[in-house]
């Protein structure tokens, strides 16, 4: 059976646009986590680049390819220190697309990206392509990781596919700011609880092009109970992962009188006007 996992969150402000500072901050705070027995550390959204850009020409010149620069430079340090790491950053490509991304690094190099499916009209987010590829689960050697980022935490289809695919422990960095403070406090529990997974919501902190982003991430495990909950400062927080609780779906409360199983009883042939497309979303960006 696969053994127990701790993981940290890092709650971190970051500099918009100073990616050697914000670089110097992640490697830091990565080498704290490893310190505390952290085997993989969570940073928040955009975390290497900030996310405040008033237009599409300023986000993309502080986008970089995965892998790339960062990933390099953090692997070196997940070598170093035995860990994985997650962080947000924003992705640019040959093809001149520009994505909202996290990046998944570990001992051996860069492993793989998630791109944010689901964008809001703040931030860079006005100015990014969605997310064009499909949810993936990533085995670090025993725990099953899934990635999403902060809006695509609102959609419960965002978790459950993650589940399905077998993730343990879904990550979601984020950048909550002042009116977000529902999403912080609802969407994590909610999310371990209806997919009997763990989940991990790490959030940034401190002021950015006029939005204040307030913290508050937090952990729960796969029966939706808060491991720990952060408060509105920089902290870097730690709390362990069973993968094998995970993966045992099925609740038996009393043998064959009260059993639940909130992800194998499904009844996906009820379920079509979830995937009903009335439009199609490309973006908030028009030029």
């Amino acid at each position: 059976m696969p053994d127990t996992w701790t993981v940290a969150g890092v709650q971190a402000d970051c500099k918009l646009a100073d990616k050697p500072a914000n670089l110097r901050a992640i490697t830091a705070r990565l080498a704290e986590a490893a310190g505390r027995g952290a085997r993989l550390a969570v940073f928040p959204e955009c975390a290497l680049t900030g996310y405040g850009f008033e237009s599409r020409a300023a986000a993309a010149a502080c986008a970089e390819p995965l892998p790339g620069p960062a990933t390099d430079a953090v692997a070196e340090a997940c070598a170093r220190l035995n860990v994985w790491a997650v962080f947000g950053l924003l992705e640019s490509t040959p093809e001149g697309k520009l994505y909202n991304a996290v990046a998944l690094v570990g001992p051996r190099g860069y492993a793989a990206s998630y791109r944010k499916i689901h964008l809001p009209c703040l931030g860079a987010d006005r100015f990014t392509d969605p997310g064009d590829r499909p949810f993936a689960v990533h085995d670090l050697g025993g725990l099953k990781l899934g990635m999403n980022i902060c809006f695509d935490g609102g959609f419960p289809e965002s978790s459950r596919v993650l589940a399905l695919l077998g993730a343990d422990l879904v990550v979601l960095p984020t950048n909550w700011a002042t009116n977000a403070r529902k999403a912080a406090e609802l969407a994590p529990p909610a999310r371990a609880w209806e997919n009997h997974v763990y989940y991990l919501a790490v959030n940034r902190v401190g002021d950015e092009a006029g939005f204040r982003y307030i913290g508050l991430s937090s952990a729960a495990d796969c029966l939706g109970n808060v491991l720990h909950a952060a408060g509105d400062g920089e902290e870097v927080f730690t709390f362990e992962v069973d993968p094998a609780a995970a993966r045992q779906k099925r609740l038996v409360h009393c043998h064959g009188v009260y059993e639940i199983d909130r992800v194998n009883w499904r009844r996906p042939e009820m379920y079509g006007p979830i995937v009903e497309n009335p439009g199609g979303f490309t973006g908030h960006f028009n030029g």
